[in-house]
């Protein structure tokens, strides 16, 4: 169960980062972050509403707090990177370094998969880079102040797995409203900060409302996940959500999808069939 929820977040994850990649090609992507987080307030309320009997501590809602301001730090390196690019370097090394980071962690604090789920953690590594690749355009390479950037960015999206993890089970999707006080307050500094304007252009809404629904869906799901399986292995298959963005970018904006993309994929499946089977 574990294993499917996992995979189940890191296609809505991907579907997210879709939306919210169409809404920033017409608009600040800091604003379009804050926005979509907000919408997505509204759909966290109402699953709260129908959520079960919950046991939330003080320390649930700090640790989501931290989530939440780890993954706005991420966020706000992950788009200035991706408009310098090159998207060939970026979307990977941020990709990648999102899925090692809980994966040193939980085998850190004594996390120990089984053999086959630990082969396929680790053919889902290179199977991340390869799904998240982009065709070169322009010359090759990057500077290293965006490389660093893509990591820490990585780094960031990483600690929002770690930190989320921490909280407990009993407190349901508690911990989810103290990670979006902590993105949203981080934001918000930062909008006020640089006096972005909080508009968006015309017909953007549904797409940024569908980006926060996504990602409120998609942190359900990987709490779910965590509660039925390891942080080492978890984390890693819903670090893989490059590759529902890569699938609906061929299918809605008929992108072609490169040969090492496609081999990604299945390394992805394979990925995923081991955990399974190694659970």
């Amino acid at each position: 169960m574990g294993v499917l929820l996992a995979a189940l977040s890191s296609l809505v994850y991907g579907t997210a980062d879709f939306f919210g990649g169409i809404a920033s090609k017409r608009n600040d992507g800091v604003v379009v972050t804050f926005l979509s987080q907000a919408a997505g307030c509204v759909i966290l309320a109402v699953a709260l509403a129908l959520w079960g009997d919950v046991t939330v501590a003080p320390a649930d809602m700090w640790w989501g707090i931290a989530a939440g301001a780890a993954g706005g730090a991420g966020l706000m390196l992950f788009y200035p990177a991706l408009a310098v690019g090159p998207m060939s370097v970026v979307a990977p090394t941020t990709a990648l370094c999102s899925a090692i980071v809980p994966l040193v962690v939980g085998l850190a604090i004594g996390e120990r998969p089984s053999g086959l789920a630990l082969a396929g953690v680790v053919v889902a590594l290179p199977a991340i880079v390869l799904v998240a690749r982009e065709r070169d355009e322009g010359p090759a390479g990057a500077r290293r102040s965006t490389v660093v950037s893509s990591v820490l960015a990585g780094v960031g999206f990483g600690m929002f797995f770690v930190f989320l993890s921490r909280a407990g089970s009993s407190a349901g999707l508690w911990p989810l409203v103290g990670a979006r006080i902590g993105s949203l307050g981080l934001l918000a500094v930062v909008i006020v900060a640089t006096r972005r304007p909080l508009r968006l252009e015309a017909g953007s809404w549904p797409v940024v409302v569908g980006a926060g629904t996504g990602d409120v869906v998609a942190n359900s799901l990987y709490l779910l996940a965590l509660g039925h399986g390891l942080l080492s292995v978890v984390a890693v298959i819903g670090s893989m959500y490059p590759a529902s963005t890569v699938i609906l970018a061929q299918v809605v904006l008929h992108e072609r999808m490169q040969r090492a993309q496609i081999v990604g994929l299945v390394l992805a499946a394979i990925a995923v069939a081991f955990v399974a089977l190694g659970r």
